[in-house]
């Protein structure tokens, strides 16, 4: 079993790990306490969920009508601000 204060510093590494910011040894230290710790390969899962579900997101086009809406709003707000 693993402290809460051992945890805690794993969950801050989590992150890391996820976005790949972690030397091959910190990722084998991190892999090795998840192996360990139900609670934090939780908290590993849920935010490797959560960051794809993201990404999924990022990749989808507003639809035309929406685009050409706010190209109209901008235009008059550059209009308003330079006749200001």
């Amino acid at each position: 079993m693993t402290s809460d204060e051992t945890c805690a510093n794993f969950l801050e590494r989590i992150v890391c790990l996820l976005d790949n910011e972690l030397d091959k040894g910190e990722v084998a230290e991190v892999k090795a306490h998840l192996e360990e710790c139900a609670p934090c390969l939780h908290s590993y899962d849920l935010q490797r969920t959560v960051k794809a579900l993201v990404q999924r997101s990022c990749m989808e086009h507003a639809p035309e009508s929406l685009r050409q809406r706010v190209r109209v709003q901008i235009q008059q707000i550059q209009v308003s601000y330079t006749e200001s």
